[in-house]
């Protein structure tokens, strides 16, 4: 299905409505289309184009809810869908947590989501991409297996109460690892955007090979605490627990990190350091996202750790009526302020320290501390006298966001990235932090 102009999306929701008996109906409606390529042992394993489309309704009798979902579009589908969403709505148990519909919103002016040129990529373009990719590979003597993905689409919703919303995205991602042949070296790199111009596959996988050649025969370090500078991929993964973890109602009740002794949240104490700034911006031209969150609220620029103090908590809709707060949405993507040192600044003013380009298989050991297990990966060196001397065998780490975020010691530029856990886009800086603990060692690469 092809992508919907506002007023055609606007047409078909209103049709939707029409059909509804409920006391409240709303409808979301969405398609993308794009494709990807995947590849392994140096050669294209599999290629395909992705259409999907989807319309969901859900209707609601008083606390009763009903959801249903169809992918055809015609009339007769149509009414069925939404006789299909009342009938369950009036099958299921009252829900104490229902919280009407929103009324009509007001959105600023989206952000540019959407890119043309990004829209327009074909499979042509995708090959040529891993061809030049499987090149460098091949030129280095390394084995690449690497994943790219594109789409583009739209979103819309509408409700009897007249809401209605819309927003177009582009999006493309691009990760690969590469191996020696051998199996001990290896090597990682990863991006995604709104806009293809802004992304290198080439020089991405020449990143992941210096990275792979470099990590061959390493040496085994002891566990303890370590300075480490951890590269946005590997920070991402660490700091966007801590970011989860900002929900309000988990604050209120006792069961999160934002939660003070004795009751209440710990908004307005200073929890990190003062050089840490984190906040949301939907028109940020950089890392664009939707002006709306998926239950209609309205996005805007919120700023959640400002210089250490704990600034915001997300709420949703039905605990920030029970607790008399705004309303807040979480955002689609985080932005974390840095300094103006590059990474190689950062390694150079290190005088023994472990440079981390990868963590993996994050899961969580406490949520009150929010302290998480890993383990390091795609290569892990060792820097002395700010230079890095050679690749070091992989830890399980233990650590807390919260404490790392205390223990900064320098900041660099900050730059787009994708998580390799959650997939969320952010723009955070490199960072040098001290203490970081290591428990253990691993032998994957």
């Amino acid at each position: 299905m092809a992508i919907l102009t506002e007023q055609e999306a606007k047409a078909i929701l209103q049709k939707v409505l029409s059909y509804s008996k409920a006391d409240e109906c709303e409808v979301n409606i969405g398609s993308s289309d794009g494709g990807n390529i995947r590849y392994a042992r140096n050669a294209v394993s599999t290629s395909s184009g992705v259409t999907q489309s989807s319309l969901v309704v859900s209707s609601a009798y008083g606390k009763k809810l009903g959801v249903a979902t169809i992918n055809d579009f015609d009339d007769a589908s149509l009414e069925k869908v939404v006789r299909r969403s009342e009938e369950l709505a009036q099958l299921a148990p009252e829900n104490p947590e229902y919280v009407s519909i929103l009324g009509p919103q007001e959105y600023a002016a989206p952000s540019r989501t959407y890119i043309e040129a990004t829209a327009a990529i074909n499979p042509k373009f995708r090959t040529d991409a891993v061809s030049d990719s499987l090149q460098v590979s091949k030129d280095n003597n390394l084995i690449a297996a690497g994943y790219l993905e594109n789409s583009a689409g739209y979103s819309a919703m509408m409700n009897s109460k007249g809401l209605f919303a819309y927003n177009t995205a582009t999006n493309i991602n691009f990760n690969l690892t590469l191996r020696t042949q051998d199996g001990k070296g290896s090597g990682y790199a990863s991006k995604g955007y709104n806009d293809v111009s802004k992304l290198d596959v080439k020089s991405l996988t020449g990143i992941a090979a210096k990275k792979a050649t470099g990590s061959v025969d390493a040496k085994a370090l002891e566990p303890g605490k370590y300075t480490v500078i951890l590269e946005p991929t590997a920070a991402i993964v660490l700091l966007e627990t801590m970011f989860f973890n900002m929900d309000g109602r988990s604050a209120d009740e006792g069961r999160s990190f934002m939660s003070k002794a004795g009751g209440g949240t710990r908004l307005g104490e200073k929890l990190v350091d003062e050089r840490v700034t984190i906040y949301s911006d939907p028109w940020n031209p950089d890392l664009p996202t939707s002006a709306w969150a998926d239950d209609g609220r309205p996005q805007e620029k919120i700023t959640w750790v400002d210089k250490g103090v704990m600034k915001n908590l997300f709420y949703s809709r039905y605990w920030a009526q029970k607790q008399g707060v705004k309303a807040v949405p979480q955002p689609d993507a985080i932005i974390m302020e840095g300094g103006a040192q590059p990474l190689e600044d950062l390694i150079k003013s290190t005088e023994k320290g472990i440079l981390v380009t990868r963590l993996w298989y994050i899961r969580e050991v406490d949520p009150q501390t929010v302290l998480q297990t890993g383990l390091t990966r795609d290569g892990t060196f060792y820097i002395e006298n700010g230079e890095i001397k050679y690749p070091v065998k992989n830890f399980r780490f233990n650590e807390s966001p919260v404490i790392m975020l205390n223990n900064i010691e320098a900041l660099g530029i900050p730059e787009r990235t994708v998580s390799g856990e959650s997939g969320m886009h952010v723009l955070i800086p490199p960072m040098k932090i001290r203490d970081f603990t290591f428990s253990s060692l691993s032998d994957a690469v």
